[in-house]
């Protein structure tokens, strides 16, 4: 896990394009296997939580996807059911168990410090129209943006968790340590790639509701966009692993040496 340069991550993001466009119809589909199967198990009450839980076998169907593809093979609808054998199942369970406490405790601080009021308020606050705009204070909206990066850093930070857990087989608690440290130490690295992903999307984002206008048409194809670029950035974290942790041989693969 040696520290890289800050360009590494610009480079972790084309490569992620770059296997992407190997194979876009596959990925794309698997994206929305992935989007479906959750949004039909979150519509459950009972099964909602466990949509959670299975984060890391879900994204591991990515993960493995962008193996095959590294390696120049056809990705099968199989992949779908990487995460979801055992005994890797119950592992990456308990990844998702630890995903989810995380989450709680940061929902829990956002409870705290942020009033559910300015949530209200907060759309009305930019209407142009509003007789009487809410109060909304910078801090407010400072505060809520500090929340949601807290999130999106920890996602980032648990990524390569799934993918240790499985690959290299290692208990829960060990592939969160390794993860957590391994972004710690090539944090500008992560940065690089945070910033390239969410600077070109922004962009994209602009240039279609200029030429779309703010309407629907507008909306469905941001959102469509949008979801394009998760798969983007899930694929530059395949590459982020491979640097990092080395390419896996196979989903057998021997635990590489992390001491250097």
């Amino acid at each position: 896990m040696n520290n890289m340069p800050a360009i590494t991550g610009w480079n972790w993001f084309k490569e992620g394009v770059g296997l992407f466009r190997k194979q876009p119809a596959a990925l794309t589909t698997l994206l929305f296997a992935n989007i479906l199967f959750a949004a039909v198990v979150g519509a459950i009450p009972v099964l909602n939580m466990a949509t959670n839980v299975l984060i890391p076998s879900l994204s591991m169907a990515v993960m493995m996807a962008c193996l095959m593809i590294d390696n120049g093979q056809r990705v099968t609808p199989a992949v779908l059911l990487t995460g979801f054998r055992q005994p890797v199942l119950l592992r990456l369970c308990k990844v998702g168990l630890i995903y989810v406490a995380v989450w709680l405790l940061l929902s829990v601080v956002e409870r705290v410090i942020v009033d559910p009021e300015i949530y209200r308020q907060l759309p009305q606050s930019i209407e142009a129209n509003a007789a009487q705009p809410p109060q909304v204070f910078f801090g407010d909206v400072l505060t809520i943006l500090v929340i949601r990066t807290l999130y999106i850093v920890t996602l980032i930070a648990l990524a390569f968790a799934a993918p240790l857990a499985y690959w290299q087989q290692m208990s829960p608690g060990k592939a969160v340590f390794y993860s957590f440290f391994a972004v710690v130490r090539n944090v500008r690295v992560f940065l690089t790639l945070l910033l390239s992903w969410f600077g070109i999307m922004f962009l994209i984002f602009l240039t279609l509701m200029l030429l779309l206008g703010g309407g629907k048409a507008s909306l469905v194809a941001i959102t469509w966009v949008g979801f394009l670029f998760v798969l983007l950035l899930q694929c530059a974290l395949y590459a982020g692993y491979r640097h990092i942790f080395g390419k896996p041989a196979d989903s057998e693969a021997r635990p590489v040496d992390l001491s250097k």
